[in-house]
C-alpha cells in the first residue's frame, strides 16, 4: 500500500513540550477544519463523493460523516477528563461506524453542519482552558495509553488535516 496515499501530511508526531503557543495554533487549525472541509468537497458530484480516496481506503463520503463521528467522540473525550480524574473511555470501530447508513448513504450537508456546530462549541471550550487543564487525562484501553488533553488536541488538529489531505490528494491525481 502506498503510505502516501494512506498518510498524505505523515503520521502525527507530537511535541515532548507542548507550549501555550502550540495549543493555539492547533486550536485554531480546528476552528478551521469545518471550512477547509467544505472547500475540499465543493463542487464534487455524487459520483465524486462515493469514490475511495485510495485503494481499499473510505469513500469521500465516509470520509466526511468519519470526521463528525470522531471528533464527536473526541470532545466528548474531553468534557470526561475536564470532569473526571483519568477516566476510561469507550472506544469505537470506527470502521465499522463508516459502514452503517448514515455514513454510506447520507447526505454529507447533515456532518458538515454537525461538524461546523461541534467545532464551534469544542473551541469555545478550548480557549477556555488552562495550562493545568490540558495537563488532565484519559485512559484509552484499546492503546493502553494515558492521553493528555494537549496531546489530544494536537492529534485531533492533525485528524482533520489528514483527512481533508485525503480528499484534496484524490482530486488532485483524479484532475477533479
Amino acid at each position: 500500500m502506498n503510505e502516501n496515499l494512506k498518510y498524505p501530511i505523515g503520521i502525527f508526531s507530537c511535541p515532548k513540550e507542548i507550549s501555550e503557543h502550540q495549543r493555539k495554533e492547533w486550536i485554531r487549525e480546528i476552528e478551521e477544519t469545518p471550512g477547509s472541509l467544505k472547500q475540499a468537497i465543493n463542487g464534487l458530484s455524487e459520483e465524486q463523493l462515493n469514490t475511495p480516496y485510495r485503494e481499499g481506503g473510505w469513500t469521500v463520503k465516509q470520509v466526511v460523516h468519519h470526521l463528525a463521528d470522531s471528533h464527536m467522540n473526541s470532545c466528548i473525550r474531553f468534557k470526561l477528563a475536564l470532569t473526571e480524574d483519568n477516566p476510561t473511555i469507550k472506544p469505537y470501530r470506527e470502521e465499522l461506524w463508516a459502514e452503517l447508513t448514515d455514513s454510506t448513504g447520507m447526505d454529507i450537508s447533515v456532518s458538515l453542519t454537525l461538524l461546523e456546530s461541534l467545532h464551534h462549541r469544542w473551541v469555545v471550550l478550548l480557549e477556555s482552558l488552562s495550562a493545568s487543564d490540558y495537563e488532565r487525562t484519559f485512559y484509552h484501553p484499546e492503546s493502553n495509553e494515558i492521553v493528555r488533553l494537549d496531546r489530544n488536541l494536537g492529534l485531533y488538529a492533525w485528524h482533520g488535516k489528514h483527512h481533508i489531505a485525503h480528499i484534496t490528494s484524490l482530486r488532485e491525481r483524479m484532475g477533479w
